[in-house]
Formats: structure tokens, C-alpha cells, sequence
């Protein structure tokens, strides 16, 4: 069996067994609560294998047991690999002040993603800082890039092939104005270019809008984005101009400081 990489490439299996556990632990992403049967069902394994790579990751604070139902959850120790994540991605160190400043300014939440597969990947959610109960923190997350503010900033200016991999499974609707159809997604991104922008019109969420910019590297590959979220009804035409001008400078004052 082959797995794909971040930018789709094949990548050989060498490790069955640790394959074989990752793929149970990978089985959380999509559910807060899994049981054995659940699990085993789902990968095609037979219980007993299960509950022995269960048991580890429970040992090992990767999963924990809510000893009411018997089901199990993701442990706090993937919370320390998500921080660590983020603080080794050198951009996020940089950008979080130009984000905190955004948020105060604007009274919306800013969000900071990077690249996966055909993914952003969520690395860090500022809020108002006088706003503690808005706070929706989305680190961790991984979404679809073709639907959302964040993940069109990043899918306009990645290569060819991986918008074109990203168009080979159907573009899935999660509201009514979401882009399912391949050719006006490539004609969006293509505004996208020409803008410098992107905009997310309740595409992945009702009632929520985004803008994001691109964030590139020093070799101008883009390497993550940066956007702000909010109720549609503050997202005027006009001031989503005025936020994408907010963005573009943050964006390229982190880019100045990237290593």
C-alpha cells in the first residue's frame, strides 16, 4: 500500500505495523468517541489488534477512555505535538503579533493556516482580546481548500498539479454557495491572482465569511496564509476591500521576517 504526501507525490510504506496504528488513531478525526467494535469495523482489523494499539496509545496519553461509556478520545498528548507543530513552523512565531494587532482592530477573529495535502491546515486562531467569549480556536483543524478564505489563498498559488489533484474527487457541498464545479473553481482562482485576495461568501459555513491573503517564502513559494472570519453581516463589499488591505500588509511584513 502507498501513501500520498503533502503535495500528492506516492510515498512507499516501509512499516505496516506503525501504519496500522496510525490509521486507528487517524480514525479520531472525524469523531470525538470511538469504541473498539467501531474502530475495528471501520479499519477491517479484528478487535484483539485494536484494543492491543488502543491500550498502548491510552498508556501513552495519545487516547484516553471515558469510563462512563467505554469509548475512547484523543489524549492530551497530542495537544503538546500540536503546539509543537506550530512553533517549529517559523512563520507562525512571526506572524502572531501582526495577527493580535488585526484582531484588536477589527474585532474579528484571525486565522493562520498552512498547506496539507489538499488541506489548510489550522496552526493558530487570534481573537479580540477584549472579546474573551468569542473565542473559536480552529488550531489543529484541517479543511478542504477549495471552501474556504484561507485554503483559496493558498490553492491559487500552489502548483498546478496539486489544484489539478485537488479537482480529481468531487468538490463536496457544505452550503449553497459553496464552488462544486471545477471550472468556476479555477476561474475564482484565478481572481484570486489577480486580486491578491481571497474570499470565502459562506462557502464552507452558513452565516460566516472570510477574506485571506497568501504569505509566501523567501524562494516566493507560498507557504501559508492569513485571514479574517466573521459574521457575514459585517462583510460588506467595502470592508472586505478594507480587510484584504490589512492582510496584504501583514502578509508582507511577515514575509520580510521569514527564515
Amino acid at each position: 500500500m502507498e501513501e500520498r504526501g503533502a503535495l500528492g507525490m506516492e510515498q512507499e510504506v516501509k512499516v505496516k505495523s506503525l501504519q496500522k496504528a496510525l490509521q486507528v488513531l487517524e480514525c479520531f478525526l472525524g469523531d470525538r468517541e470511538l469504541g473498539i467494535s467501531e474502530i475495528a469495523a471501520r479499519l477491517g482489523l479484528c478487535k484483539s489488534s485494536v484494543h492491543n494499539i488502543v491500550s498502548t496509545f491510552e498508556a501513552m496519553d495519545y487516547l484516553q477512555q471515558n469510563l462512563q461509556t467505554s469509548r475512547y478520545s484523543l489524549g492530551v498528548k497530542l495537544c503538546e505535538y500540536s503546539r509543537a507543530v506550530s512553533r517549529n513552523f517559523s512563520v507562525t512565531k512571526i506572524a502572531l503579533p501582526y495577527m493580535q494587532e488585526i484582531a484588536n482592530q477589527v474585532r474579528e477573529h484571525v486565522y493562520l493556516g498552512r498547506p496539507y495535502r489538499d488541506e489548510v491546515l489550522y496552526l493558530e486562531s487570534i481573537h479580540p482580546i477584549e472579546n474573551l467569549e468569542m473565542m473559536r480556536s480552529l488550531m489543529g483543524v484541517r479543511v478542504k481548500m477549495y471552501c474556504t478564505g484561507l485554503g483559496k489563498a493558498l490553492l491559487a498559488y500552489l502548483p498546478p498539479e496539486t489544484l489539478e489533484a485537488s479537482l480529481q474527487t468531487p468538490l463536496e457541498r457544505y452550503t449553497e454557495n459553496t464552488i462544486t464545479d471545477p471550472e468556476r473553481l479555477r476561474s475564482e482562482l484565478e481572481t484570486v491572482r489577480r486580486q491578491g485576495y481571497a474570499v470565502d461568501d459562506m462557502e464552507h459555513e452558513y452565516g460566516i465569511k472570510c477574506v485571506g491573503v497568501p504569505i509566501f517564502n523567501r524562494n516566493r513559494q507560498v507557504c501559508a496564509a492569513i485571514s479574517v472570519s466573521g459574521p457575514s453581516l459585517r462583510f460588506s463589499p467595502e470592508r472586505i476591500v478594507t480587510l484584504a488591505a490589512m492582510l496584504k500588509e501583514a502578509a508582507r511584513k511577515i514575509q520580510q521576517n521569514i527564515y
